[in-house]
């Protein structure tokens, strides 16, 4: 028999740590992060990293482990990722992969292709001319050369949108091509991917309620002392970076940088939610906000049992 990954993934502020730590001590297993900011170190309050108490109380793999100041990216993840699975594996226990970044996840359930090395100069080119003239305008390209990639990334995805780009033109070979040369851990793994949801305005809810918790436990210090570094590409998209600069450098108020935090985090949500309803692997598990995590979890183990 093949040895299992179970995969908790949802949107945002939906609870999936309190519900994995639950999950983890019922079925033996070790929990390895799933979210492209938590590896950051210094970025706790930011990323809503679990609580010192919830970490201690199962191993949990794959934050905290780079600065902000260096690049970090799914490639990265994955060789990452893998090296853990093996040793959870080895031990007898099951990885219990959790988190809410869709690409992290999909790559490292279905592989990843074999691309030309990064190319910078061409890189910073198309990011140059999304700025200058619009995501939309590279996204229009992209339309024509590899729609089917285009219905997979969003428009205002500018990074993915410069990934594909850069690939068809250093390759010759569309993106979506590529990709399905793609080996993952189906191979070698029984693989279970489950998501939580629950109604949109309840997740709403809660995704305020976090943004006002995360100023009460110190936001504007931990994102001034973030902004002295020369924050990293890929660290530097944290939600809450760019929304308390403008804070911190007089543009606006108090009031007005919690409303960007929440109108973004709850865009992000959505985002989210959209990139996971486009894999028909995951089965969704409808929640309550009532809903205590150990009643959740007892579910999702049900379905495991």
């Amino acid at each position: 028999m093949k040895p299992k990954i179970i995969f908790l993934a949802g949107p945002t502020a939906i609870g999936k740590t309190e519900i994995a730590v639950i999950l983890a001590k019922k079925m033996n297993a070790e929990i390895i992060s799933c979210d492209s900011m938590q590896v950051y170190k210094g970025m706790d309050i930011i990323t809503a990293k679990p609580s010192p108490t919830l970490r201690k109380r199962i191993p949990q793999h794959l934050m905290d482990i780079v600065s902000p100041t260096k690049r970090y990216d799914v490639s990265q993840y994955r060789k990452d990722a893998l090296k853990k699975i093996k040793e959870i594996s080895k031990k007898g226990k099951t990885p219990l992969v959790v988190g809410g970044t869709g690409l992290y996840m999909s790559i490292l359930i279905d592989g990843i292709f074999k691309a030309s090395p990064q190319n910078q100069k061409m890189r910073q080119k198309l990011f140059k001319e999304a700025e200058e003239k619009g995501n939309a305008f590279l996204y229009e390209r992209l339309k024509k050369i590899d729609p089917e990639a285009a219905a997979k990334i969003h428009s205002h995805d500018t990074k993915r949108i410069v990934r594909a780009l850069e690939v068809f033109q250093t390759s010759g070979k569309p993106i979506s091509q590529l990709q399905k040369q793609r080996i993952g851990l189906a191979d070698e793994y029984e693989i279970k991917i489950f998501c939580l949801n629950m109604e949109r305005e309840k997740l709403y809810k809660r995704i305020y309620a976090r943004v006002e918790r995360m100023f009460k436990q110190g936001l504007i210090k931990e994102v001034k002392k973030l902004l002295k570094l020369k924050l990293s590409k890929t660290a530097s998209y944290a939600i809450g970076i760019r929304e308390l600069k403008g804070y911190i450098e007089g543009k606006y108020n108090l009031e007005e940088a919690k409303r960007l935090m929440k109108h973004n985090s709850r865009l992000y949500a959505k985002r989210q939610l959209t990139w996971f309803r486009k894999d028909k692997k995951i089965k969704w598990l409808e929640i309550k906000d009532s809903n205590k995590p150990a009643v959740i979890a007892k579910r999702l183990w049900k379905k495991l049992s």
